[in-house]
């Protein structure tokens, strides 16, 4: 559990690995993020699809956190190409979910960029930021249960799916996505894995 202050960096943090640069959002990220936003495939572990403004919204909130911070859920380039595809990152739940106070890892990718191993490429790069850059204690990250995809992620991370099991706070009893799993991981097992890039 992440207690305390959170940690501030100096200037917005940018990351690169072999094919993708996670950096700060900028106004050309907003019409391709309300596509993937509004792409049932995308979205179909949420509540549901997204219009442009409230997609607009979630890229202004994740916008100003890095601005503020200097870490958050990045925006996703590939660097050979410079096109948008989604996010990943590190970022503080605002609902009050059961194991709180805490930094989750998250992402969200345009489906033409499933099934190439850049979820997990980029979210290796968010865990060693917040391990080593951060010096988070703890990370988090959680799904509904019927999300294999993103658990499969949270798997090849090396996140360890604990027994405690919830019900998201911001669904409504009997909304089939309400349970939720958990992931943890630890600085300790982190480093202890080998330290993970």
């Amino acid at each position: 559990m992440n207690a305390g202050p959170l940690p501030q960096l100096p200037t917005p943090l940018e990351i690169d690995t072999p094919r993708l640069r996670l950096r700060q959002w900028r106004v050309a990220d907003r019409a391709p993020f309300a596509a993937l936003n509004a792409d049932p495939r995308v979205m179909e572990h949420f509540p549901g699809t997204l219009d442009r403004a409230a997609s607009d919204a979630i890229a202004g909130r994740c916008e100003a956190h890095i601005a503020e911070r200097g870490w958050g859920f990045w925006a996703v380039e590939r660097r050979d190409s410079g096109d948008f595809i989604g996010f990943v990152g590190l970022n503080v739940p605002i609902a009050a979910l059961p194991f709180a106070p805490c930094v989750e890892i998250g992402w969200r990718l345009a489906h033409a960029a499933w099934g190439q191993g850049l979820a997990s490429e980029a979210a290796q790069a968010a865990l060693t930021a917040g391990f080593e850059t951060l010096e988070l204690a703890e990370i988090v990250s959680f799904t509904a249960l019927s999300n294999r995809r993103s658990q499969a992620v949270m798997d090849r991370l090396g996140m360890r799916r604990t027994a405690e099991d919830f019900d998201h706070p911001v669904l409504p009893e009997g909304h089939p996505l309400r349970r939720h799993c958990l992931y943890r991981l630890d600085a300790d097992s982190w480093r202890a894995d080998g330290l993970r890039t």
